[in-house]
């Protein structure tokens, strides 16, 4: 039942500014192109190239069809419905060729695609058919429920982590150790381990990183550790208390955790307590496995009968996004922003490509403004290459010389957007599931042997859990915690030789596996000494369709033959190896 409650409007969030923001007023130059647009205008004020001599006629390319990955089911409880059963994949070669015209008739400048106006100085909100278009999917199918009055805006970036980058610009100022007072230090909050591009960013500014405790699902509201405890008890003598969050809330990077909504709304509110501005990335936003909980029992033993209630069970969503996939999607935490202090960052990197370098940040009205402003005199807008050819292929040419991403010629639409969002989410379940299933099979070492009594002889079966992991609900990644505890050499050597030791081991040629060591994920250094040698990260996206399961088995096979080595000769073997690997490399350089 739609909610008749008059929305409140979002809390003005200016004292958060950074001096440099709060200073900041609009570009003179992007005011002035206004003018231009008046009809028959003789332009002699702008300086603008003349669009005649761009050297690119058209702007084409053979693209997909969006029906060419099949979808898997949002309810894997369920039998495939009739829709399901209609959705296949289509198995032939691209039978779209997109086509950016170099001048476009239209009148209206929200559908006129061209390169006459894509490759011309812009306004930085974004190209504006592409602004539109994105605009509109985003208040109206991905956040339709939005809980402040009017609605976020968005602005178009280039990528996420140009997003971030321009969020923490706008809302901190930059500290420095050997000039600055320690009660003017900012800092921010992040999972205790997180996507260290984001710390890096955020470093060099001054700014406080601060950890909050995790579990399986992510980030903790309360408890030891937890974001209630750490804002509490802050210590000022380290600053002042944290006014940022830096989160990933759909498949974590890198530990793959999935926030339920219960635990949103705990996090939304002790962030409102204390007044913290909710940076939330996520990439990973569509990649949501609603067959994990179900696959992970069944191989564990355990009762399959029961899984996650469905998003309709647990959530009051008023409205619908009109598309029974994206209503089955955890949502943002823009859903619960009765505040407005959600800044959400967006892109294509996961859903096209990373190399297009384009995304959106999505935020109050007045946060925008000031996004904006930064745009202005630093990016000023994405390319207009990529931008001309994402708005090409998905909203279609409102001009015959046009041609657009889906059949006939026309556009991949909305339902051709959401149906390829679809087929993206059902490649990499698929992936999951075979990863997550031969890890699960091969995660203890099975060991046979024979013990004597005086009366009888017994056949023995020891197992010896290597290690252990959740299956992912979301994301991109395996987080596999190493259990060596277990391992015969545990007391004879550090912890982070050994962790080290086997990540070499995966890497020799008999097994050819690379993963990501727990250490480049630590944001603190104590928390790479403390914990990290336990974690690997592995992501099942990037290998081939056909080398998920060989290269699984030889992660399995590779963590076997490691903790077969009882003598610390075995394990300095590998790492002198590496070292003449290492060496091998230089010369070849």
């Amino acid at each position: 039942m739609a909610c008749t409650k008059e929305a409140p409007k979002p809390l003005d969030l200016s004292h958060h500014y950074s001096r440099v923001t709060k200073n900041r007023g609009s570009s003179a130059v992007k005011d002035f192109y206004k003018y231009f647009r008046i009809p028959n205008i003789g332009n002699l004020a702008g300086g603008l190239p003349n669009n005649n001599y761009f050297p690119f006629d058209t702007l084409e390319g053979a693209a997909a069809l969006p029906d060419r990955f099949r979808p898997t089911p949002n309810k894997p409880v369920d039998p495939p419905s009739g829709t399901q059963q209609a959705l296949k994949r289509n198995d032939g070669l691209p039978a779209s060729q997109v086509l950016v015209p170099k001048t476009s008739m239209s009148a209206d400048l929200l559908r006129k695609i061209d390169l006459k106006t894509a490759l011309q100085y812009g306004t930085a909100q974004g190209y504006p058919p592409l602004y539109s278009y994105l605009r509109q999917f985003t208040r109206e199918n991905m956040h339709p429920n939005v809980p402040y009055a009017d609605g976020p805006e968005i602005i178009l970036t280039c990528g996420s982590t140009d997003g971030f980058n321009k969020t923490i610009e706008a809302l901190s100022n930059v500290w420095d150790e050997g000039h600055d007072p320690i009660n003017e230090r900012e800092g921010i909050v992040v999972e205790e381990f997180c996507y260290m591009n984001a710390i890096q960013a955020a470093r060099p500014r001054g700014l406080n990183i601060v950890p909050i405790a995790i579990d399986d699902e992510g980030m903790k509201a309360s408890g030891k550790g937890g974001l209630d405890d750490v804002l509490e008890t802050w210590d000022e003598s380290k600053g002042r208390r944290p006014h940022l969050m830096y989160t990933v809330t759909i498949g974590q990077n890198p530990t793959s955790g999935t926030l339920s909504i219960q635990r949103r709304q705990e996090i939304y509110a002790v962030c409102s307590r204390y007044d913290v501005i909710i940076v939330e990335d996520d990439p990973y936003w569509y990649l949501q496995y609603p067959s994990a909980n179900g696959d992970s029992k069944a191989a564990r033993g355990q009762s399959s009968l029961k899984t996650s209630q469905p998003l309709e069970d647990t959530f009051d969503k008023p409205k619908s996004s009109g598309y029974p996939f994206l209503d089955s999607l955890v949502p943002s935490y823009l859903s619960v922003d009765t505040d407005g202090r959600v800044v959400r960052l967006d892109t294509f990197s996961k859903t096209v490509a990373p190399g297009c370098r384009l995304g959106w940040v999505t935020a109050q009205p007045a946060l925008c403004e000031r996004l904006l402003r930064i745009t202005e005199t630093s990016t000023q807008q994405p390319s207009g290459f990529v931008q001309s050819m994402i708005a090409e292929m998905i909203m279609g040419p409102h001009n015959p010389n046009g041609r657009g991403g889906g059949k006939d010629d026309v556009g991949w639409k909305t339902d051709g957007w959401v149906r390829w969002l679809e087929g993206l989410r059902g490649n990499y379940e698929r992936r999951m599931q075979t990863m997550c299933g031969i890890f699960e099979a091969g995660k203890q070492l099975v060991k046979t042997g024979r013990r004597q009594s005086m009366s009888e002889d017994w056949s023995v079966v020891d197992t010896v859990p290597m290690f252990d992991f959740v299956w992912p609900l979301g994301g991109m990644f395996i987080w596999v915690k190493l259990n060596f505890e277990t391992h015969p050499l545990w007391k004879k050597t550090s912890h982070e030789k050994l962790s080290r030791a086997l990540w070499i081991h995966l890497t020799t040629p008999k097994y050819l596996v690379l993963v990501a060591p727990g250490s480049l994920f630590a944001p603190t250094e104590k928390i790479r000494e403390e914990k990290s040698f336990s974690f690997f990260r592995i992501c099942f996206a990037a290998v081939g369709e056909a080398d998920v399961a060989p290269t699984s088995y030889r992660f399995v096979e590779g963590c076997k033959s490691f903790w077969a080595k009882k003598k610390l000769d075995d394990i300095d073997e590998d790492m002198e190896e590496e070292v003449e690997q290492g060496l091998l490399a230089m010369q070849m350089c």
